[in-house]
């Protein structure tokens, strides 16, 4: 999540050059020296970043290692993570030498939400969370809200690649109007936060508890980040706003998977190291 946020600060402040090469900062050293002011430190504070997150990755993935026979889910999502965390940084890369190309700085978000997912899923499962069965339409609802979700961040992304937060003054863009992408991307906001207020209807009533926490936890964001987009919008792009549009998405990202993964079709798994370890006693 943090990444997300940082390159966010990356972008409005127009620091995606600051660190002209890569994987070095400058030819000849791969610290900054000065010659690019304030954006080089904020490129470069951003780059290393990326080997906190590989430190945790590596954390998670021998905890998940040592318990490898009692959930090997865990151990799979873990390793997943860990190449995740990696490639986001050669990705990175390559949007440095596009010269911030706005379909490589997407692509470069996306692969941030998918890790925020699989992140997610892997605490759920940590920790032993449980899953309600909702049946069939219940998990159609569900995956379909998800899925409006994560079309809802694509878009974004697209809207950004029309906008003037480029990260860079001479970086290209991608030639739509603004205006109109921004009204598609608030479409599927809507669809999103739609498909939130039914599967709160739905799992109420149906007095699935897990999965009605998860989906109020989903309205509520959506709707906050709703009110930010919209603000952001209509003030021209101000950069504090649109730095927290950025950090909503992480927030609405987090609870589209806490809804995706609080339900299952037919059974109750929890999944979770504690039950395997319990059963095993047993």
């Amino acid at each position: 999540m943090g990444i997300i946020v940082t390159g966010a600060v990356v972008r409005v402040t127009g620091s995606g050059l600051g660190c002209p090469t890569w994987p070095q900062c400058h030819e000849g050293s791969y610290v900054p020296h000065g010659a690019y002011g304030v954006h080089e430190y904020i490129e470069f504070g951003n780059r290393l970043l990326t080997f906190v997150l590989i430190l945790a990755a590596l954390g998670a993935f021998l905890a998940a290692w040592r318990n490898r026979g009692l959930n090997s889910k865990l151990w799979w999502l873990t390793l997943g993570i860990g190449i995740g965390i990696p490639l986001q940084g050669v990705i990175g890369g390559i949007t440095v030498l596009t010269r911030l190309n706005p379909y490589v700085v997407a692509l470069h978000l996306l692969l941030s939400v998918a890790l925020v997912v699989l992140c997610t899923w892997s605490v759920m499962l940590a920790r032993g969370a449980a899953r309600d069965a909702v049946g069939m339409p219940g998990r159609f609802f569900a995956i379909a809200t998800f899925v409006a979700a994560m079309v809802c961040i694509w878009l974004g992304t697209i809207v950004t690649g029309a906008g003037p937060h480029a990260g860079d003054l001479d970086a290209v863009r991608n030639g739509l109007e603004i205006e109109s992408v921004a009204r598609i991307h608030a479409l599927s906001a809507w669809a999103t936060t739609i498909g939130s207020v039914v599967c709160v209807v739905w799992f109420r009533r149906s007095r699935h508890a897990h999965a009605t926490r998860a989906a109020w936890a989903l309205l509520a964001t959506c709707l906050l980040q709703g009110v930010i987009g919209y603000v952001q919008y209509f003030l021209g792009l101000p950069v504090v706003v649109v730095v927290a549009h950025l950090l909503g998405l992480t927030l609405v990202t987090v609870a589209a998977a806490w809804l995706l993964f609080s339900n299952s079709k037919d059974q109750v798994s929890s999944g979770s190291i504690a039950m395997a370890r319990n059963s095993s006693a047993r």
